[in-house]
C-alpha cells in the first residue's frame, strides 16, 4: 500500500513533469500496462475534480493507465454520489490520498457568483443543484472587502469552495472519518491553474 505521503510526492513529480513538457504520455498507456489492468487495479491517489475539459487529472499530473482512480463532476462539489466513490476507492484498494482538484476561473464558481448577485429564474434545476452546493463556501465572501475586486473575489471563491468540499469529505462518512483516524487516509485540497499548469497543494502539511 503506498501511503498519502508518497502518494502526494508522485503528484507533486507528476505535475512538475506536465509543467515543464517532460510528460512520460503514451508510454504509459502501452499493451504490457493495459493486459496488467485487465483483472486488477491499484490507483494510488482518488482524485475528486471539475469537469472542465482544460483539467484532466491524468495528463495534469502525468499520471498512465489504473494510477489515478478519478472522479469529475462540475464545481468538484462533493454529494453522496461522490462521497460514495471516494469511500469505494479507498476501502477497495486501499487508496490512502484523495485530493480535491479545483482551478482557477472556475465555470461553476462564476455561475453561482452570478446566481447570488442576481437569482436567474432560467437556470435549470439541474444546474442549480450544482450552485446550490457551491453557494455556501462563497456567500460570506459577498459581504467583505472582495466583492469590490471581482478577481480577488473568484480566486478566494476557488479556495473556499475547495476546503468545503475537503472538509465534507473528512466528516460526512463514517467510513472516510474511520480510515482518517485509524488507516492514514488524507484528505487534501489543491488547485491548477489555468494559466501556468501548475498544481498548488493547500493543506499538504497535514499529511
Amino acid at each position: 500500500m503506498i501511503s498519502a505521503k508518497e502518494a502526494l510526492e508522485r503528484l507533486r513529480a507528476g505535475n512538475r513533469r506536465f509543467v515543464t513538457g517532460a510528460s512520460h504520455g503514451d508510454a504509459q498507456a502501452n499493451t504490457a500496462r493495459r493486459r496488467e489492468l485487465a483483472t486488477s487495479q491499484a490507483p494510488f491517489a482518488i482524485i475528486l475534480g471539475c469537469s472542465d475539459s482544460r483539467v484532466p487529472a491524468e495528463i495534469v499530473f502525468d499520471q498512465g493507465l489504473g494510477d489515478l482512480f478519478v472522479i469529475r463532476v462540475a464545481g468538484n462539489i462533493v454529494a453522496p454520489s461522490q462521497i460514495g466513490s471516494v469511500e469505494f476507492a479507498a476501502e477497495r484498494f486501499g487508496t490512502r490520498l484523495v485530493v480535491v482538484l479545483g482551478h482557477s476561473n472556475c465555470g461553476a464558481i462564476l455561475a453561482t457568483l452570478e446566481e447570488l448577485g442576481r437569482r436567474s429564474e432560467e437556470q435549470s434545476r439541474h444546474l442549480r443543484s450544482i450552485v446550490d452546493r457551491v453557494r455556501p463556501s462563497v456567500e460570506s465572501l459577498l459581504v467583505t472587502g472582495l466583492r469590490h475586486d471581482p478577481a480577488a473575489l473568484v480566486r478566494e471563491a476557488v479556495r473556499a469552495n475547495i476546503r468545503m468540499s475537503v472538509n465534507q469529505l473528512r466528516h460526512s462518512s463514517a467510513l472516510l472519518e474511520q480510515l482518517i483516524q485509524h488507516d492514514g487516509l488524507r484528505v487534501v485540497g489543491a488547485e491548477y491553474s489555468l494559466e501556468t499548469g501548475e498544481v498548488e497543494f493547500l493543506d499538504a502539511d497535514a499529511i
